[in-house]
């Protein structure tokens, strides 16, 4: 099938408008079933906000991507193949569904862990078709689970991760598009629709939460398309790298700095930076406008340097999150001090 440039933009718009019309959707039925089934979120200590909240929202997501990003990688040219469309459309039903059910009802960390793997493999093992050895499914695999889960510990307050995701598709496939691959550009693109259709109901104050159907599974797109970007065009991993820098540099040195302490790093808490604002008094609002003012004023600028120039583009990543720690470090020190004027007052 041949394409032009009106038909190409015409089949990657309606891909984005129907993921973004499945997914709002989507949300409003499941904010009714999830009152209808008691799927509601109590404040606690563990958690950042004060009233009841029903949880599941993110099967908005899932519905709306499933219905445009399968056909955006089909579909449009730059195409990666039938195979690696099938096997990541099953991945993400498969973690969907493994999230879906710990929505329902708390699952042991092993299966959970256990589907996560599987998934990711399957997908991972379809795109490696594509690169020198099947090998580099394993450090793909690898990157996989740890961005699905790292999405799941960065959704903890309103609106935080729908606009991650919106702005990481989006940015997403405008690198992709600029790179000349329609069909990557298509599917990030109804990944941001879909997340879209979401926020509407999860900016603050949330009408309905994400919970774990979305936050794995969003982990698992962004993980998908940053993957595809690679096997498409080596050098377009780094800016994909630094979109996500945000919520990578919150999760990980989180995560790193509980496990040096000895704490039990698998268990919740509210440790991340996002939280310990929010517990110092910022809204979430004004939380998720500090991270949003990171994506535009650091990610986007740079990213597009990474692009024009691939030599530069490690240098580039590597700086951004080196700043990223720094800020972090700032922050959570500032935090820090807050809460000792406070205990001393």
């Amino acid at each position: 099938m041949r394409f032009t440039v009106a038909s190409t933009g015409s089949l990657l718009i309606g891909c984005a408008l129907v993921a973004f019309l499945v997914s709002f959707a989507s949300v409003r039925v499941a904010i009714a079933y999830a009152h209808r089934r008691g799927m509601l979120d109590a404040p606690g200590r563990r958690r950042s906000h004060t009233l009841p909240t029903p949880r599941g929202g993110g099967i908005g997501i899932v519905a709306g991507a499933l219905a445009g990003m399968p056909a955006a990688l089909l579909l449009l040219p730059g195409s990666p193949g039938a195979v690696t469309a099938g096997a990541f459309t099953m991945a993400v039903i498969a973690v969907a569904a493994i999230g879906w059910l710990d929505d329902h009802g708390s699952l042991p960390i092993k299966p959970r862990l256990m589907i996560q793997l599987a998934a990711t493999l399957l997908f991972c093992l379809a795109l490696a078709t594509g690169t020198a050895s099947l090998l580099w499914s394993l450090p793909l695999l690898v990157a996989g689970v740890w961005c699905i889960n790292l999405h799941n510990f960065m959704d903890g307050i309103d609106g935080l991760a729908a606009q991650q995701a919106i702005f990481f598709g989006a940015a997403s496939a405008a690198l992709a598009w600029a790179a000349g691959n329609p069909a990557i550009a298509g599917a990030a693109l109804a990944l941001a629709s879909a997340a879209t259709g979401f926020w509407w109901f999860n900016r603050s104050p949330a009408r309905i939460f994400m919970g774990d159907v979305g936050s794995g599974t969003v982990g698992l797109m962004v993980f998908a398309i940053s993957a595809t970007l690679w096997v498409f065009r080596t050098n377009l991993l780094w800016p994909a790298l630094i979109f996500s820098s945000a919520f990578v540099i919150d999760a990980t040195l989180t995560l790193l700095v509980r496990m040096l302490r000895g704490a039990r790093w698998y268990t919740p808490h509210r440790e991340h930076l996002y939280q310990w604002l929010v517990r110092r008094g910022a809204s979430h609002r004004k939380v998720a406008t500090g991270y949003f003012a990171w994506n535009v004023l650091v990610c986007v600028p740079v990213a597009w340097i990474a692009f024009r120039s691939p030599a530069a583009a490690p240098l580039c990543m590597g700086a951004v999150y080196l700043f990223g720690a720094a800020v972090w470090r700032t922050g959570k020190r500032t935090c820090l001090r807050r809460r000792e004027r406070h205990v001393s007052a």
